[in-house]
């Protein structure tokens, strides 16, 4: 049991090897991914991995925790310096647990909570029935506006004065542009409820300072750590100070119990990594990829939700190819282009089909794709779609492995 993976489980091994070739030679454009940096991966792979240590630093259950509490003030002390909050908690041990924390801490089963449709762009912990907080919270959704695509701050102002959520929830998965946080603010001050952000795709965004931080407005952000960030998966709360014994408390004991210790050094090595000017380069990159794909698109008689981006993420409308969003995602996948199907608002298609898809921009600029290789991606996405030949996915996916390769 002490031999190298290879030898202890070749299976495991030779999968985990046929992973990575995948990755090395497709187009990884999915929105919820990017990729671990080095040091990342080699804080999560360290002897941490092994340690339990129940508690907060300075109050574990399990003894030899002297080690492992530098480390977790050592994410908190860096995660302070690169967003700004009075309060962190580095425990969660994944984004949707973050998200289930806030609502442990603010909202009792039954209390209503104000948040952006799942089919307009939110994410199913928001309010979805498929979800624990559908079922356990009473949810109002607010919609995008049917002309720009993008949410009405008047509506949600109005809405959130007639209904006073308890909780009132900016923030999606799937939705490309950037929050006025300020008149969130406002809305949340005005309805007496809680302001919290899902910064999970975002607040990669702000770290690099592409875009600006709901961080000085919310009441709580959520963050995961893994999706433009290049830290290991996992989540984080940012949050004001006055909030801080009640997120402490329904993370850990509430929700969660030992925090992973190897993920949290991981987490203090991507706030570490992602507070330099390396970093903001990629960020801005990132940024402009996606943006410049949306003008690319659309340039190509291709309708892109909400007109752009501001984030790096793009759903755009694939239906004048005559295609659905699952077929349109099938043939790019054949081709070495791996993105997510997705639907528009106000999609008339079935949800198992779609009338878009959704790509991001994470993990292809960590590779070393640039904005200047935004043209050639959109004509390569576009020959995948408009056809459905065999022959032509194998000359998109050989265009595809030489433009990695030429990164």
């Amino acid at each position: 049991m002490t031999g190298p993976l290879d030898a202890v489980d070749p299976q495991i091994s030779e999968l985990i090897s046929r992973e990575a070739a995948r990755r090395a030679g497709s187009l990884q454009m999915l929105a919820a991914e990017t990729i671990a940096t080095p040091a990342v991966r080699a804080a999560m792979g360290s002897v941490l991995a092994d340690k339990y240590a129940e508690g907060y630093p300075g109050r574990r259950y399990h003894g030899g925790s002297d080690v492992v509490d530098e480390v977790e003030r050592l994410a908190v002390d860096r995660a302070h310096t690169l967003f700004a909050a009075d309060y962190v908690n580095v425990q969660p041990l994944s984004w949707a647990l973050a998200n289930f924390a806030v609502y442990a801490a603010f909202a009792q089963p039954g209390d209503q909570v104000m948040s952006l449709s799942l089919r307009h762009g939110g994410h199913q912990s928001h309010g979805s029935r498929a979800n624990l907080s559908g079922r356990w919270f009473s949810v109002v959704n607010y919609e995008v506006r049917h002309d720009t695509e993008q949410v009405d701050y008047d509506r949600i102002r109005d809405m959130a004065l007639i209904h006073r959520p308890r909780i009132l929830l900016a923030g999606g998965t799937a939705y490309s542009r950037t929050w006025d946080y300020a008149a969130m603010r406002t809305i949340a001050d005005e309805a007496g409820c809680v302001l919290w952000v899902d910064g999970a795709h975002v607040m990669g965004l702000a770290a690099g300072g592409v875009i600006e931080s709901p961080v000085p407005y919310a009441d709580v952000v959520s963050v995961a750590t893994n999706k433009v960030m290049r830290g290991p998966r996992g989540g984080l709360l940012l949050a004001r100070g006055e909030h801080a014994e009640a997120l402490s408390r329904a993370v850990y004991p509430f929700l969660q119990g030992a925090p992973a210790m190897h993920s949290i050094a991981a987490k203090a090595v991507a706030f570490a990594e992602s507070s330099t000017e390396t970093y903001r380069r990629y960020a801005r990159d990132v940024a402009a990829l996606a943006s410049d794909l949306a003008d690319d698109f659309t340039a190509r008689g291709l309708q892109v939700v909400s007109g752009g981006t501001d984030t790096h993420i793009g759903i755009v409308d694939v239906t004048p190819l005559g295609v659905t969003g699952r077929e349109a995602t099938r043939r790019l996948a054949a081709s070495g282009i791996v993105v997510d199907k997705a639907i528009t608002p106000f999609d008339r298609a079935a949800v198992s089909e779609g009338s878009a898809i959704r790509y991001g921009t994470a993990a292809i600029t960590a590779e070393g794709i640039t904005p200047a290789d935004a043209p050639a991606i959109a004509d390569l996405m576009m020959a995948a779609m408009t056809s459905d030949d065999a022959a032509v996915h194998a000359d998109v996916a050989a265009s595809v492995a030489r433009l990695g390769a030429s990164e």
